[in-house]
């Protein structure tokens, strides 16, 4: 039976959503512990329980928009409503000058922003034809929204605010002001997306009770509870990159003024987060090669492919900290996102009932951007980040080879307990 295709309008429509929505993520999400650390002065556990704050919203957040989402409001006009509250908030960051300021609005944006990644991902599934082949090339626009807010973040610091470590940390914090112009412009252009209103013929008025039902099958059982140790995998790579790539680009530029270090400051700028999109950059390939990559290899294949880069990557940056070797690193991140994030949304959505997959996917982001990401900053900051300072400074070999064995143990959960057919029922 040949599938429809999905008409070029609506694919368009949606990727410029993709853009938009990781955009403002792109924006502020990768500067946020130097900047902390470094410009606001908080400990080590304050810098944590922040970073905590926003997961903890999310907790919340899948169990009222994807109910509202699956039962109540078109999801375009929820989205639209999340984005606008969500740029006040974040805007606002970027004054924040006191912990429990911060604190306070943190959780507040991540109650109403981390619902609207799976709200994304259910609007864009909702009007695809096809899953496979049409679900990744639309995902990957905003991964390119993510490298454009980067790079462009990356220039700014480079072009103004690289006269000191003083100035770059004071500077971070437009990566919240573009975060709060982008959400504007978010919420007023959701307001044009596809009418996608909430499924009439639910069997169950409580859409989030009966998601959780079907989640307890394999083989999402075994997903959702591998994705917890991976999100905080996840997050060490986000909380600790930043730092770590400006350490070792300044590192290169005081060894040798060579071609291929000045190279990468002109393109990428400093910071770390403009030289971190190189990752967003090998993402995009491998979204792009996604539809293909289904048809030949079965879902724990592509699973287990991303967990295997997440291992070799921080295996990289603990044992080969030198510029080169950490780009290496740095893209592996395609892989880790691409086969085992995008692969795992499009698990859930293939092994759950139409009238509940927008609370599904929240329930899943809610492993993935919740409670893997409230354990995981603790664990990476007040624990594993205190063990690896030696002498007042940071032991990047001791800190990145916690999360490698992570990975290495979910590779062999993974393989013993994820069903091997190739794709559900």
């Amino acid at each position: 039976m040949q599938i429809a295709a999905t008409a070029p309008y609506v694919r368009t429509r949606l990727s410029v959503m993709m853009f938009l929505q990781y955009a403002i993520w792109g924006a502020w999400l990768p500067i946020l512990y130097p900047f902390l650390m470094g410009h606001r002065g908080f400990s080590l556990d304050q810098t944590g329980m922040c970073l905590m704050a926003g997961a903890v919203g999310a907790l919340i957040g899948p169990f009222i928009a994807g109910q509202l989402a699956d039962r109540s409001f078109a999801t375009e006009k929820l989205l639209a409503a999340s984005h606008l509250i969500g740029a006040i908030l974040v805007f606002f960051l970027a004054s924040a000058d006191t912990f429990e300021v911060f604190l306070g609005i943190s959780f507040v944006y991540g109650l109403v922003y981390a619902p609207t990644m799976a709200l994304t991902n259910s609007m864009a599934f909702a009007n695809l034809a096809d899953r496979d082949r049409d679900f990744p090339t639309v995902r990957l626009w905003g991964t390119i929204g993510w490298i454009a807010a980067g790079i462009t973040l990356g220039q700014i610091l480079f072009r103004f605010y690289n006269d000191s470590d003083t100035t770059l940390n004071a500077g971070r914090a437009i990566g919240f002001q573009i975060a709060g112009g982008l959400g504007v412009l978010m919420a007023l252009y959701c307001l044009s997306l596809p009418n996608t209103p909430p499924t009439k013929s639910a069997a169950e008025k409580t859409a989030w009770l009966e998601a959780v039902q079907e989640i307890f099958r394999r083989p999402l059982i075994v997903l959702f509870l591998i994705a917890v140790p991976i999100s905080m995998i996840h997050q060490f790579y986000f909380v600790f990159t930043s730092d770590f790539v400006t350490k070792v680009q300044k590192a290169a530029n005081s060894e040798s003024a060579d071609a291929f270090s000045n190279w990468i400051n002109q393109i990428f700028g400093v910071g770390g987060g403009g030289l971190m999109t190189i990752g967003q950059m090998t993402e995009i390939a491998v979204l792009a090669a996604l539809p293909f990559c289904t048809k030949v290899f079965s879902r724990k294949q592509l699973l287990l492919t991303g967990i295997a880069a997440y291992a070799a990557r921080m295996a990289l940056f603990a044992y080969a900290p030198e510029l080169p070797t950490v780009i290496i690193g740095i893209a592996m991140h395609g892989l880790c996102f691409g086969c085992f994030i995008a692969v795992a949304f499009m698990v859930v959505d293939e092994n759950t009932t139409p009238d509940i997959r927008a609370t599904a996917q929240n329930l899943f982001n809610l492993v993935i951007v919740g409670i893997g990401i409230i354990v995981g900053s603790l664990f990476a900051t007040s624990i594993v980040a205190k063990y690896a300072i030696v002498d007042e400074v940071m032991n990047y070999t001791k800190l990145f080879s916690v999360p490698m064995y992570m990975a290495l143990g979910c590779f062999v959960l993974m393989l013993l307990f994820y069903p091997s057919k190739k794709k559900a029922a």
